[in-house]
């Protein structure tokens, strides 16, 4: 019996067929052993970062074993002459394509896990994350085209070459979309303001960040109007962030101007009402009232308060507006508005005007008639 299994090993397509049942076999094998072993021992560490990470290895291993199988069957078939112009470089490129596919996906999870867990000054950071996912899949997407034509024997050199000469083209040609891609990763590191900050332009166009790309940030106004700025313009201009800081709360000051003669006592007191149980307004810190400036038309006065958050500055600024104007016509002070008195101190000195010359006499003549009158 040995003898006649040998006996039928000896046959090319019989011990083909053998070797790619053997490796069939031996990735269930692999397979069965990922589940029952490899699985159960990363499952009682803390994280489940392994656990991913295994069970992404657990396909590519698994098309590794039957990829060899199958290049080893075809050799002893093919007697290794002809399978190696087009079939070597076809089963390279495959796994190349898997496990590319694989170590994306597994570059992904690292990121995230570590950018999770970041502290403060660390450089990878949920804000950054984009930015790194997006060189990680640059450089793995670039290492699998460069194996894959290694596999076809193409010879690279002449390439990278030309690549570099089409990338200086490519620069000139589009340099306004690079200057906005390079703005837009200095943003990311740089983290001026994040999603869902409110934030002003120097045009005075004011909203809610809702969206920070490589190319361009999205930000939403009051009026749910979407603007897209491009990060090359957002890089030279000054961005006010009013979500900033060691809060989200923001002073806001409402200038009030009254008559002079008026009780800046009555007036402090008066403006310091208005803000109590209002909403959005902060007990802490307390409002404030600070006499500002002698006006050409009246006293200049600012009640400051702190509201809760920046984009409710419109609100506060139409409740307090209301209340304050109701409030100083309640207690009978006065808000100028803006005027000027003119005074004359006196009239110029009257000038004699010299008497007209008289003018010549015209002669006036007698109209003669059109027509002669008739012979009597």
């Amino acid at each position: 019996m040995p003898e006649a299994l040998l006996e039928l090993l000896e046959v090319p397509t019989i011990r083909a067929g053998a070797v790619l049942l053997g490796s069939i076999v031996a990735a269930f094998l692999i397979e069965l052993f990922f589940r029952g072993v490899v699985l159960l021992l990363v499952r009682k560490t803390k994280t489940d970062l392994d656990d991913q990470i295994v069970a992404i290895l657990r396909r590519p291993v698994f098309i590794t074993v039957l990829l060899a199988g199958l290049r080893w069957s075809a050799s002893i078939i093919d007697d290794g002459a002809r399978f190696k112009h087009i079939g070597d470089p076809l089963l390279e490129t495959v796994a190349v394509i898997v496990w590319t596919g694989a170590a994306i996906r597994i570059a992904t999870l690292v990121l995230r896990h570590f950018s999770q867990r970041a502290g403060e000054g660390s450089f990878l950071q949920p804000r950054t994350l984009p930015l790194f996912d997006m060189f990680a899949k640059l450089i793995l997407f670039g290492g699998a085209i460069y194996f894959a034509l290694l596999a076809w024997k193409v010879d690279v050199t002449g390439w990278l070459a030309s690549a570099g000469i089409v990338g200086i083209a490519v620069g000139f040609a589009a340099k306004d979309s690079l200057a906005n891609l390079f703005a837009g990763i200095f943003i990311l590191a740089d983290a001026p303001y994040k999603i869902g900050d409110m934030i002003k332009f120097d045009d005075g166009s004011r909203g809610r960040v809702t969206d920070i790309g490589l190319r361009s940030t999205r930000i939403l106004t009051r009026d749910n109007i979407e603007i897209t700025v491009p990060n090359s313009i957002i890089g030279n201009s000054k961005v006010v962030n009013e979500s900033a800081g060691p809060a989200e709360k923001e002073r806001v000051a409402i200038k009030v101007s009254v008559a002079y003669g008026s009780d800046i006592d009555l007036v402090r007191g008066v403006l310091l009402e208005c803000p109590k149980g209002q909403p959005n307004i902060c007990n802490e810190p307390a409002p404030s009232v600070v006499f500002t400036s002698f006006g050409g038309s009246g006293l200049e006065f600012s009640l400051m308060v702190w509201i809760v958050q920046p984009g409710l500055l419109e609100d506060v600024l139409d409740n307090l507006n209301c209340r304050v104007y109701k409030a100083l016509t309640a207690a009978n002070i006065e808000i100028p508005y803006s005027k000027h008195d003119v005074y004359i101190k006196g009239l110029p000195e009257p000038v004699a005007l010299p008497a007209p010359e008289p003018r010549p006499a015209l002669a006036l003549s007698a109209p003669r008639p059109l027509l002669a009158p008739p012979a009597p």
